[in-house]
């Protein structure tokens, strides 16, 4: 048994926020994938590439650059991008400046399906979150979730070589 005064255990109060804060992580993104399989037979990870590009200029974006959005490693970008590409929603392209850059670009196809999925996955994340919460709530939570990313970001010790924090493919 851990000694709950012990450097290598939570407070209670840690652990109950931790096991809040964990259960969260296990079930939102299962939620969402759910709801983005069901109304549009792509993953929610899929979904947040094709909204990445539809939000970028030229609706075009360097694959690292995407990789970098997507909290992704290539490899994973590279065959989820494959499997738009497959659907015609995606596109990829040596940069014409350097063709050592791979381009992904949204087609027009592409942008039909993310106006097409948006409505299902706003209404999901409103009723699951933004319901659940008052305003003040939200703004925590944003302020809470900008906070935890910047000290991922900062640790940076989860990132190594072609792991990702998550590691899910």
């Amino acid at each position: 048994m851990i000694d709950d005064q012990s450097a290598d255990a939570f407070d209670p109060d840690e652990l109950e926020a931790w096991s809040a804060v964990a259960t969260l992580l296990e079930w939102l993104p299962a939620a969402l994938d759910a709801q983005m399989q069901g109304d549009s037979g792509i993953s929610h990870f899929e979904f947040g590439i094709l909204f990445a590009l539809s939000e970028a200029e030229g609706q075009s974006l360097r694959m690292s650059e995407l990789a970098g959005y997507a909290n992704s490693t290539l490899s994973r970008l590279s065959r989820a991008v494959a499997r738009l590409e497959r659907k015609l929603w995606v596109r990829r392209a040596p940069d014409p400046s350097d063709g050592r850059i791979t381009i992904a670009t949204l087609t027009d196809d592409g942008q039909k399906a993310v106006r097409a999925a948006a409505p299902g996955h706003v209404a999901l994340v409103r009723r699951l979150v933004f319901d659940s919460l008052t305003r003040t709530q939200a703004r925590q939570l944003r302020d809470s979730s900008r906070r935890i990313t910047a000290a991922i970001r900062a640790d940076g010790e989860w990132r190594s070589g072609e792991s990702t924090c998550d590691g899910r493919d």
